[in-house]
This record gives C-alpha cells, sequence and structure tokens, in this order.
C-alpha cells in the first residue's frame, strides 16, 4: 500500500472519526456516526482507496 494522504488530510480524518464516534456513542447521532470509522482508519493508515481511484496524492513525500 502506498500512502498518498498527506500529514494534514490524515490528521483532520482522525479528528472527524473520532468525532462522529463518539457523538454516536454519546446518542447524539443516529447509529450512523458510526461511519466515523472510516475516516479514522484512513486517516490512521494514511491510504485512501477512493484517492487512487481518482488520482489524488495529498502526501507530498510520495509525489516523486
Amino acid at each position: 500500500m502506498k500512502t498518498n494522504e498527506g500529514v494534514i488530510d490524515r490528521s483532520l480524518r482522525v479528528i472527524l472519526g473520532l468525532v462522529l464516534i463518539g457523538l454516536a456513542a454519546t446518542g447524539t447521532v443516529g447509529l450512523w456516526g458510526y461511519i466515523g470509522i472510516i475516516p479514522l482508519i484512513t486517516g490512521a493508515v494514511g491510504m485512501c482507496p477512493v484517492y487512487s481511484l481518482l488520482g489524488i496524492n495529498t502526501c507530498p513525500a510520495s509525489r516523486k
């Protein structure tokens, strides 16, 4: 797997994922909030399958 997410992109994904999961766990939003697991995992791994399909790369180190 090639990293295709930059540091800011990864950080925002992890934060968004944690917020969504937290909101779902507290009952603020419905069960759909657990969809936050997806940005959490992609942010932790640094690879987004959708970015790969679209040819997007926000990681400056792997653009070479």
